[in-house]
């Protein structure tokens, strides 16, 4: 049971890097041929944001999927697991950081293209990124509490 919900998790993961490298490869594909009516609406200074902040979306998803795989492994208390934690919560604070950055060039894009909707959809994932480096500090602070208590319990027996 337990490999099954892994692999149900490692195939979520993989679902969620389609959306990323579709979107970067029609960006990439626009700026490529210089023509923005391909892509939607023009090329920006806030698209460098985008690429940017893709590079630790992955980056996250590599250390889900490493932590997944230490899960299927049955070392999942372990210092390996932790450290995956704290990279995917510095993952987080950084995507929140350039999304949080971005937010002025966005604001100019709206008001441009009067689309006032992006200035949320921009801050709804730089509050979701917070909220998962946040949720990631929890666990990596309790994986450690329950690692100490690990050890602690085999120097008593």
């Amino acid at each position: 049971m337990n490999r099954v919900s892994t692999f149900f998790l490692k195939i979520t993961v993989l679902l969620m890097a389609i959306p990323a490298i579709a979107v970067c490869v029609f960006a990439v594909i626009a700026l490529i041929r210089n023509d923005p009516n391909q892509f939607p609406g023009r090329m920006h200074l806030s698209d460098i944001g985008f690429f940017v902040a893709v590079i630790p979306y992955f980056i996250a998803l590599y250390m889900a999927m490493r932590l997944l795989g230490y899960i299927d492994k049955n070392i999942a208390f372990s210092e390996l697991s932790v450290r995956a934690l704290k990279k995917i919560k510095y993952c987080g604070v950084c995507i929140g950081i350039i999304f949080v950055a971005m937010m002025p060039f966005v604001f100019v894009m709206a008001r441009q293209e009067d689309a006032p909707g992006i200035i949320v959809m921009g801050l709804a994932v730089a509050f979701a990124s917070f909220v998962i480096a946040v949720f990631g500090a929890l666990l990596e602070r309790l994986l450690q509490n329950a690692i100490k208590l690990k050890s602690e319990n085999e120097l008593i027996v």
